[in-house]
C-alpha cells in the first residue's frame, strides 16, 4: 500500500515554526555574555566554554537525533528536544558555578537543539518533498530560522533589560513548550509502511559509503568553517561592539539584521540550488564572507558600518545550509538523510566549538578578538577552495538503492 506523504504546506508550516523558535532562542545567547559574566564574576572564557560545549553537543547528538528520527519519526525526537530545551534554560538561569552553567547551557541545551533543528526537520522535508522542490523547501526552513533570529533577538534583549537575565531565561523556557504541538504536525505514521522510504542500506553501509566518498569529506570541511565563522560572530560580536564603545542596542539591532537578511539569503540560496551547481553557490558564499569580514575590520567602526556588515553577513549567514543538505540528498538519496545531515552538521559544530571557545580564550589572553577575526577570513578562503571539487551527481551503487 502506497502511503501519501505529508502535505508541503504542513511540513513547511510546522517545520519552519519549530526552527523559528529553536534557532531564534539560541541566536540571542550572545546577549547573555556580559550580564552573566558580570553577575557571576566569571571571565568570558567560562561563558564561551559553555557555548562551545553547547555547539559540540548539538553536533554530536544531532547524529543520534537524526538516526532516531529516520527510524521512529520526527515527532518523538522533537518533543523530547523541546522538554530538554525548557529544562536547560531553567538550569542556565539558576547555575551558580561555571561547571553547572556548562552542564545546562552546554550539554542539555545542546542536546535539545539537536532534536529541534535542521537535521531532524530536513529529514522530514527529504522524505515528503519531491527532489524537484527539495532545495527550495530546505531554503524555506532555513529562512525560518533566520526569521526567528530577527524576531526573537530584539525580544530577548528587551526581556533581559526589563526583567533581568535570569527571568528572561525562564520566560523563554515557557515559550519552548509551543514546539510540542507544532511537532504533532510532523508525525509520519507511515514511516515504516511499504512504499514509504525504502532502506536497502543499513546505517553502517550508508556511513561507510558516505565517509569513503571524497565529496562528502569536502562538504564536511566546508561546513566546519561555516560553524567557526557564524558562532564566533553571533556570540562575541555583541561584546566586541561594546568593547569599542558602541551602545548595547547596536548589538541587538546587528544580530536582528543578520537574521532579517538571512531570511532572504537562505531563501535565495535554496531557490538557486534548484538551478545552479550547489558547490559553486557554497564557494561564492564562503569567499564573500571573507571579503565582508576583511572590509568590516578595515572600515571605521560605527553603528552604520556595523549595520552594513550585519546585512551583508546576514545574506551569507545560514545560506550554506540548503545547498549543503540538498547536495547530500542529491548524492546519497533521502533514506538516511537525517543521519548524514547530522554528521555533516557535527563538523559544523566542531567549527562552532573552535570559533566560540577561541574567541573567549584569546580575548582573555590578549584583550582582543583580532586573531580570531583573521582566522575567520583565512578559513573562508579555505572553504571556498574545498567546495569547488565537490561532485553532486547521484552516487553509483553496485545494487539499486532507494533515492
Amino acid at each position: 500500500m502506497q502511503h501519501k506523504p505529508l502535505s508541503l504546506f504542513q511540513v513547511l508550516a510546522c517545520g519552519a515554526a519549530i526552527v523559528t523558535l529553536s534557532m531564534g532562542i539560541r541566536h540571542g545567547f550572545g546577549l547573555w555574555l556580559q550580564p552573566v559574566t558580570q553577575s557571576q564574576g566569571w571571565g568570558r572564557q567560562e561563558f564561551a566554554f559553555a557555548m562551545a560545549i553547547q555547539n559540540l553537543t548539538w553536533g554530536l547528538m544531532g547524529i543520534f537525533a537524526g538516526m532516531l528520527a529516520d527510524k521512529f519519526g520526527a515527532f518523538r525526537v522533537i518533543s523530547a528536544g523541546a522538554m530538554l530545551y525548557a529544562l536547560g534554560l531553567v538550569g542556565m538561569s539558576q547555575a551558580q558555578t561555571p561547571w553547572m552553567f556548562a552542564l545546562f547551557t552546554g550539554v542539555i541545551i545542546g542536546t535539545a537543539q539537536a532534536g529541534t533543528t535542521y537535521a531532524v526537520i530536513y529529514g522530514v522535508i527529504g522524505r515528503n518533498v519531491s527532489a524537484e522542490r527539495r532545495s527550495w523547501a530546505m531554503g524555506i526552513a532555513a529562512a525560518a530560522g533566520s526569521f526567528g533570529q530577527f524576531l526573537m533577538v530584539p525580544v530577548e534583549g528587551m526581556l533581559i533589560s526589563q526583567t533581568g537575565w535570569q527571568t528572561a531565561l525562564l520566560i523563554l523556557a515557557t515559550a519552548t513548550a509551543l514546539i510540542i504541538p507544532l511537532a504533532w504536525g510532523l508525525r509520519e505514521p507511515a514511516l515504516h509502511a511499504p512504499g514509504q522510504v525504502k532502506r536497502e542500506q543499513t546505517i553502517a553501509q550508508s556511513l561507510k559509503e558516505a565517509f569513503q566518498y571524497p565529496s562528502f569529506q569536502l562538504l564536511m570541511a566546508g561546513y566546519f568553517v561555516c560553524g567557526f565563522q557564524v558562532v564566533f560572530i553571533g556570540v562575541h560580536m555583541p561584546s566586541y561592539l561594546k568593547d569599542h564603545g558602541l551602545a548595547p542596542q547596536v548589538a541587538s539591532y546587528a544580530l536582528a539584521l543578520i537574521g532579517l537578511f538571512n531570511v532572504f539569503g537562505t531563501y535565495i540560496a535554496g531557490t538557486m540550488g534548484q538551478r545552479m551547481a550547489k558547490k559553486n553557490i557554497l564557494a561564492f558564499i564562503y569567499l564573500s564572507r571573507s571579503v565582508a569580514i576583511a572590509l568590516f575590520l578595515l572600515a571605521p567602526l560605527t553603528p552604520t558600518s556595523v549595520y552594513i556588515f550585519s546585512a551583508v553577513m546576514g545574506l551569507l549567514w545560514l545560506s550554506t545550509v540548503p545547498p549543503t543538505n540538498a547536495a547530500v540528498a542529491q548524492i546519497f538519496g533521502v533514506a538516511h538523510l537525517s543521519m548524514l545531515s547530522g554528521f555533516i552538521f557535527f563538523s559544523h559544530q566542531i567549527g562552532s566549538f573552535m570559533g566560540v571557545w577561541l574567541g573567549g580564550y584569546l580575548y582573555d589572553k590578549t584583550g582582543s578578538y583580532d586573531i580570531v577575526w583573521y582566522l575567520a577570513i583565512a578559513l573562508g578562503i579555505f572553504a571556498t577552495l574545498v567546495n569547488l571539487p565537490v561532485r553532486e551527481s547521484p552516487i553509483q551503487r553496485h545494487s539499486p538503492q532507494a533515492a
